[in-house]
């Protein structure tokens, strides 16, 4: 028997939509700290590295730090 969870519930949303919501959230997030002048953390799939991103567009990888 399942027993009704609060923090289950998705208000009747589907995964897909909560996925795409989170992914919006993050992106005005990112924009928002880019337009305050603010680093931005960011993964680099290639080099497979997290990395900080500067609004000059430099990047800092977390090894060289």
């Amino acid at each position: 028997m399942y027993e009704y969870n609060e923090l289950d519930s998705t208000c009747g949303l589907s995964d897909d939509e909560l996925t795409k919501r989170f992914l919006e959230a993050v992106r005005i997030d990112d924009e928002i700290r880019r337009i305050k002048g603010l680093p931005v953390s960011r993964y680099d799939h290639e080099k497979k590295m997290t990395y900080i991103e500067y609004p000059d567009g430099r990047r800092v990888y977390a090894e060289e730090t």
